[in-house]
């Protein structure tokens, strides 16, 4: 660890907090139908929009009919990509010719970008048309994003909401999170990154013969990257047009480009805690909230940073190899352009939301490095999170951690005015267990099946790493690798499901808790009011989200990581 890489991580916090508050600001008055700068420019947009879908934006839905609006419209939009993916050898837009994606390989694409994974068993620059790319994968880049963010909101207004049947109209929410958040600031951005030497073009890819090796050829993918580039980071995507993701450096091709799309990964995440604030008139809360998240996420890149910079205990012994790892530590793995600290940081963030790392492997992290993106993981994805997700995950903490509170001083349990209920606790509980469920069972399965394990590069903990690690991401709509572990026909059907059922389960008990609470009258704190925005509840977050993982998760996340970190430093490789 350095002086410098600890500075690089403090400037990314302070930038990160800085921007919390005009972000979470816009979000709200956006989603609260108040008038914005842009309302002059996309008002009309808006309104052509709902005229020209029949949308009455004035009618709102209740939870059913949200949560009704929404799986509809995703698996609307989900055939579409998967036609489009079997049909692109037809289509224009593309000039290198490339054939249909295979029907299993379609399938897990479709529900990937659906659910804001973004899994990639494909490199992309070899298997997706330009067309595929922008109008099935980049166009999913908003929709998805824009999904989660909104359910994060119809939540919130659950909370904020008194003796309410409804939740907010799905398409208006939907229409305003395009046109005035997504859209505007992945335009900017692409524009920055195009600037920074991002490619955005339609040219077939350069062939060129390299001057050492004239008669060998080398092909040079481009492509519109920029404009997918900037929605993949923004929107916690991940899937880049690139099998490198964001250590290819036509997709990050320099230390402001890294710094700027880390940030932007995060700051909607991190907004969204201070729209909670606005928006249930308890800014306090909404820092609080931010709170918890930050001190997870400083903790775990802490651990990860640490471990990097340790020499592999494999070569530790020999002075050689002592002499060359011990200043730069565990480079494997690592994008050389930004070191261990811009990798790390990157691993941090895009494991706790849903992004591709600068990093194009997990599996050649340190043991206890490569722990801390599966623990993220594990968690939930809470800490900041996939835009919306991250929040309304953490949310469901809080009703948790609300619920703990009562039962301590023997009374009914408060939130914001609101008393927790049996059904609320119950709404919570089928949250977590839903995604501890589907994780542990898909990893049982395929590490006893021949197809699972044929897929493993490698034996023992690690192996069994990767594939609980694989199950965990898409569970969580990630999208992240440990890149160890190969692909079948199994395994794209199977992490298909596990993604769906990982995102649009998940998100039917938090409508389900959002509809519930509208409904509740409000009732004033009294003395025995557990306060929601003080550090001590901060602390209680905290150790609520750490329990609940360390009561599901962390018994099988001691069979791999930490058993390998024991085995390696007893002498054995993998």
């Amino acid at each position: 660890m350095s002086a410098n890489g600890w500075f690089q991580f403090a400037v990314y916090c302070v930038i990160l907090v800085i921007l919390v508050p005009p972000v979470g600001i816009y979000i709200a008055r956006v989603l609260e139908g108040e008038r914005t700068w842009l309302d002059p420019v996309l008002g009309p947009c808006e309104r052509l929009i709902y005229k020209l879908s029949g949308v009455n934006a004035e009618k709102e839905m209740s939870w059913r009919q949200y949560a009704y609006a929404l799986l509809g419209f995703s698996a609307v939009t989900l055939v579409f990509t998967y036609v489009l993916e079997r049909l692109q050898q037809y289509l224009p837009f593309n000039p290198q010719h490339l054939g249909a994606v295979g029907s299993d390989l379609a399938w897990n694409t479709a529900a990937s970008f659906t659910t804001n994974t973004n899994w990639q068993f494909y490199a992309g620059e070899s298997t997706m048309s330009y067309l595929t790319q922008m109008m099935g994968l980049a166009t999913h880049n908003f929709w998805s994003a824009a999904s989660g963010i909104v359910v994060a909101i119809a939540l919130i207004r659950g909370i904020k909401r008194t003796l309410c049947g409804t939740i907010g109209n799905f398409w208006v929410d939907m229409t305003r999170t395009l046109l005035y958040i997504l859209g505007p600031i992945s335009l900017v951005f692409a524009l920055v990154l195009v600037w920074q030497g991002v490619p955005e073009n339609f040219h077939a890819y350069t062939v060129a013969h390299p001057l050492e090796q004239p008669a060998q050829v080398q092909t040079i993918a481009q492509g519109p990257v920029a404009s997918q580039e900037a929605i993949k980071n923004l929107g916690t995507n991940g899937g880049g047009f690139f099998n490198a993701n964001s250590a290819h450096p036509y997709e990050n091709p320099t230390p402001l480009s890294n710094f700027l799309e880390i940030l932007s990964i995060t700051c909607i995440g991190a907004g969204l805690t201070f729209s909670l604030g606005r928006m249930t008139g308890s800014p306090g809360h909404g820092w609080a909230v931010f709170a918890a998240m930050f001190v997870l996420f400083a903790a775990g890149f802490a651990v990860c940073y640490w471990a990097e910079t340790q020499p592999h205990p494999l070569i530790h012994g020999a002075q050689q190899a002592r002499t060359a790892t011990a200043p730069g530590g565990n480079m494997e793995g690592k994008e050389v352009r930004f070191g261990i600290t811009g990798s790390a940081l990157f691993t941090t963030v895009t494991t706790d939301t849903s992004c591709g790392a600068v990093n194009s492997m997990f599996d050649s992290y340190t043991p206890l490095g490569g722990m801390i993106p599966l623990s993220n993981l594990m968690l939930g994805e809470v800490i900041f999170g996939g835009v919306g997700s991250g929040l309304y995950g953490m949310l469901v903490f809080v009703v948790l951690a609300v619920f703990i509170a009562g039962l301590m001083v023997g009374r009914t349990p408060e939130y914001l005015g609101k008393k927790i209920e049996a059904y609320d606790v119950k709404m919570a509980m089928l949250y977590t267990l839903i995604f501890t469920f589907i994780t542990l069972a898909f990893t049982a399965i395929f590490v006893l099946i021949p197809q699972g394990l044929t897929a493993m590069a490698n034996p023992g903990p690690h192996g069994f790493t990767e594939v609980l690690y694989s199950f965990v991401s898409g569970a969580a709509n990630n999208g992240s690798a440990f890149a160890g572990l190969g692909t079948n026909w199994w395994y794209n059907v199977a992490m298909g499901w596990d993604m769906l059922i990982g995102r649009f389960l998940m998100m039917l008990p938090v409508l389900a808790l959002a509809g519930n609470l509208a409904q509740k009258k409000s009732v004033p704190p009294s003395p025995g009011t557990f306060p929601v925005n003080t550090p001590l509840f901060t602390v209680l977050l905290i150790g609520v989200v750490v329990i609940v993982g360390a009561l599901t998760y962390f018994p099988a996340l001691s069979l791999g990581p930490i058993l390998e970190h024991l085995l390696l430093h007893a002498g054995h490789s993998f």
